[in-house]
């Protein structure tokens, strides 16, 4: 059954449901009653505190980027030590770089099933850090977050084309788009704040590489790429036919291409075209399988966020409908939704597996705050 909850008690529901669901030490925990998601994401938690500081929560999300900073201090010597075998020309085994979620209290996750190597929570982490210092009146990065910020740079200039896992934790032999797009916001973030003009270049670099590799024969931007070796060179292939929704992240938050940009709009139409559902909400991708495919909540903000930036405030405003309308009828918002699916038996499958899709899900509240006041033009930086 629905809820009967208005936006407003929506969004007082969510930035409850948040606060209950921080760890003492910061993390958030991705989803409270889904026991594989009991970790602490580094992207979700930054899109989450991020959401915090736009509801005016902003001790909450300082202890966030607080919690990721000691973790990064932690590891500092092993990035150096993995950039220095960059460096030597050694071979790096995936398993050595760094852990894409964490225990709760900061221990590093080393039994889930799913891979570690994931570069976007990083990028995106430097973003919203930076993000939370302009709404909190800093003009420059503080010297509490010194170190970790530069080892999170220094890891993402050394490692930002390296094929990874990407947002989904899938597709790990492929160079994301999104992931690409996280890494330009976060490093771009720094360069603006701190006065770090050396990282321009590379920001620039990337944006040129995604113009170059990542643009479809039919002029949008591909779900991934894949690197080739001929004869010792590196060259791409586009290695998923369509597209994904996290490319949204090109236009927002990273700003990688205005909304208006040509290859940028295409994308934001293949989107529409392919993954929006009669019923309105947004799928990850043609042929996923994660719980039959399902409409995504935080997706359907995000189409939402990207609607408003080109204009569409009508777009925007039932994205946002949408979204409040999945919650139940204590306010709590799952991952996704199967009411749109053709055929039901793949996610009766993940059903018989793991139980119903994740719900709460923190990332799904998140967005539907960060849709919700930019529609009320709230603190949004």
């Amino acid at each position: 059954m629905r809820n009967d909850l208005n936006l407003q008690q929506l969004a007082e529901a969510s930035i409850r449901l948040i606060t209950w669901n921080q760890h003492e030490r910061g993390a958030y925990t991705a989803s409270p009653l889904f026991p594989h998601y009991g970790f602490g994401w580094l992207r979700d938690g930054s899109f989450i505190a991020y959401s915090m500081d736009l509801s005016g929560q902003h001790e909450s999300a300082r202890l966030f980027y607080e919690w990721v900073s000691r973790i990064v201090d932690r590891k500092r010597p092993h990035i150096d030590d993995l950039i220095n075998r960059k460096q030597r020309g050694d071979y790096v085994e995936r398993h050595l770089f760094l852990h894409t979620r964490y225990q709760l209290d900061g221990r590093d996750d080393d039994h889930s099933e799913w891979g570690h190597f994931q570069l976007d929570g990083y990028g995106t982490w430097l973003w919203g850090l930076c993000a939370h210092l302009r709404l909190t009146g800093h003009a420059f990065i503080p010297e509490f977050f010194r170190k970790s910020v530069d080892a999170v740079a220094d890891y993402l200039q050394a490692f930002w084309e390296y094929t990874n896992f990407d947002c989904w934790e899938e597709y790990s032999d492929f160079v994301h788009p999104s992931t690409l797009a996280s890494i330009y916001g976060g490093l771009k973030a720094v360069a603006e704040m701190d006065g770090r003009d050396e990282l321009l270049p590379l920001c620039e670099h990337i944006r040129e590489f995604l113009l170059r590799h990542a643009v479809h024969p039919d002029g949008y931007f591909a779900k991934a790429i894949r690197p080739l070796y001929p004869e010792g060179r590196v060259e791409y292939e586009i290695g998923y036919d369509g597209v994904d929704a996290s490319l949204l992240w090109l236009c927002e938050p990273f700003q990688v291409f205005g909304a208006d940009h040509p290859v940028m709009a295409a994308t934001i139409d293949r989107i529409v075209a392919d993954l929006q559902t009669s019923q309105g909400g947004i799928r990850r991708y043609v042929g996923d399988t994660y719980y039959g495919g399902g409409e995504w909540l935080l997706l359907t903000a995000w189409y939402g966020w990207v609607a408003l930036a080109q204009g569409k405030r009508v777009e925007a405003e039932q994205a946002l409908a949408w979204v409040a309308s999945q919650a139940d009828q204590l306010g709590r918002m799952p991952e996704q939704v199967p009411h749109a699916l053709d055929n039901r038996d793949i996610y009766e499958q993940w059903v018989d597996r793991w139980g119903p899709p994740a719900s709460p899900l923190l990332w799904s509240h998140a967005m539907f705050l960060v849709l919700f006041h930019r529609l009320n033009a709230r603190n949004t930086p």
